[in-house]
């Protein structure tokens, strides 16, 4: 895989992508390069550079392009990288950019008709350059396939960790993302930001509590008005502080986790549908299955063929 390092380049981008992408025994042996217009030293947010150790070339052989933010690049991008992203996307590489990323993503014209992301603070200025896209600046990241868009800042890694799950099945990113001491996966249909406050005090304290009871208990049937009363809250009150805290709602966050589970389930065990659907808290198998395939867009036997570990 190759990453892109723009002018400018911010830093905390190249660092979660060398952190999710490096080598590791008995993991996937991701090929990390970085790369620029030219090779040699490339300016960051911090001041200090960075080699960029190949120039535009690499892009022709990697599976998948990282296109990384910088403070330049709502700047036009120049012709020899919009010809070196079309290339590597003709050519069948996935190709992923987030932040200030997408706008020479964008630029190439491949990101025409679908739904993106970016920033926030940039969603309006990439849209009125690229009235054919449709910026949903709610997402944390959106999945069109070959082409992947994500957020600001801390989206980036979810988008990595991410494409990793959807490449390499769920045990290696939630490996990766333990090592990390991040959450392995959040849905990319989360809000970047809420506007509401997290409780403050013993109510956070009791928010956590319950999370992490809930995630020890997906096998059980949960309801909200259980998780309430474990918060000491109201249920209205919980909906909203639990919105404000993980960006979804209970009933999404516990079908994510459940699903999280499921996969993970699918890749290192053996056990049937039922005992997964069982574990993960489904009634049958047929709802588990269901709504596996929804998700992953295959059905649970065609994702354990795929990324069943021996």
């Amino acid at each position: 895989m190759a990453a892109y390092l723009p002018t400018g380049a911010a830093a905390l981008g190249l660092g979660m992508a060398s952190a999710v992408f490096r080598p590791r025994a008995g993991g996937a042996q991701f090929d990390f390069a970085v790369c620029a217009e030219r090779r040699g030293p490339v300016t960051t947010d911090l001041g200090a550079p960075v080699i960029a150790e190949h120039d535009l070339t690499v892009l022709t052989r990697a599976d998948l392009v990282l296109v990384l933010p910088g403070a330049d690049q709502i700047a036009a991008p120049t012709p020899n990288l919009l010809a070196a992203l079309r290339r590597a996307h003709a050519r069948g590489a996935i190709v992923a950019a987030h932040c200030l990323g997408v706008f020479p993503l964008a630029a190439t014209d491949l990101l025409d008709g679908y739904e993106v992301t970016t920033h926030w603070q940039y969603a309006s200025e990439l849209a009125a350059r690229h009235p054919k896209l449709t910026v949903r600046s709610e997402h944390l990241y959106l999945d069109q396939g070959r082409l992947v868009t994500g957020a600001g800042a801390a989206a980036g890694l979810d988008m990595y960790l991410h494409l990793v799950r959807r490449e390499h099945g769920a045990a290696l990113a939630n490996a990766i993302a333990r090592l990390l001491v991040v959450p392995p996966h959040r849905d990319g249909g989360q809000r970047q930001y809420v506007d509401a406050p997290v409780p403050a005090g013993e109510d956070a304290e009791r928010l956590a509590d319950v999370i992490g009871w809930a995630r020890e208990h997906l096998h059980d049937k949960l309801t909200i008005e259980m998780l309430a009363a474990r918060a000491l809250m109201s249920r209205r009150s919980f909906i909203r502080h639990f919105k404000a805290a993980t960006g979804a709602t209970p009933h999404a966050w516990l079908r994510t986790q459940r699903l999280n589970l499921a996969e993970e389930l699918l890749e290192v065990t053996g056990l049937t549908m039922e005992q997964i659907a069982d574990r993960t808290g489904y009634r049958s198998a047929a709802a588990l299955r269901e709504q596996f395939t929804q998700r992953r867009g295959v059905p649970p036997r065609d994702y354990r063929r795929a990324f069943a570990r021996t």
